[in-house]
Formats: C-alpha cells, sequence, structure tokens
C-alpha cells in the first residue's frame, strides 16, 4: 500500500510539472463547503480536470477537441 501512495504521489507530481496540462488540473477528487458549491456554480465545460470525474473530463476534452478542429473561414478561396 505505501508503494502505490509514493507512486500516486510522484504520477501527480510528474503530471503537473508538464507544462500546459497542471495549469488545468485540480487533485481533489472530493471537495467540501465553499469549493463544493464554487465547482457546482462553474459550467461544467469551464470546471478543472479532476482525478476519477470521468464524465466531466470527457466533455472538456471532446469540447477542446472540436474547437481546435473548427474551420478556419472558407477554404475553396
Amino acid at each position: 500500500m505505501h508503494r502505490f501512495r509514493v507512486i500516486l504521489v510522484a504520477a501527480i507530481a510528474a503530471i503537473t510539472a508538464i507544462p500546459g496540462v497542471g495549469a488545468d488540473f485540480d487533485p481533489r477528487v472530493v471537495t467540501f463547503g465553499a469549493e463544493r458549491e464554487q465547482i457546482k456554480n462553474t459550467p461544467i465545460e469551464k470546471r478543472p480536470n479532476r482525478p476519477l470525474h470521468v464524465y466531466g473530463n470527457s466533455v472538456r476534452r471532446r469540447q477542446g477537441r472540436t474547437a481546435q478542429s473548427a474551420p478556419q473561414g472558407d477554404a475553396r478561396r
């Protein structure tokens, strides 16, 4: 069990150290109080990615891919 915790902490540290990835990552799986209300009042597309939140993370990834692949004007010109 101790080895698993060490690996988990190292993985989270490595992920947050990658430029651009850690900026949109919240390591808290469960939140309480004011933080929970703030997250619940934020649109799902604007929330940070969180571990084990598969649905919300998938929605944000899909939206990001759609925004990146949007056409930039008329391609026939």
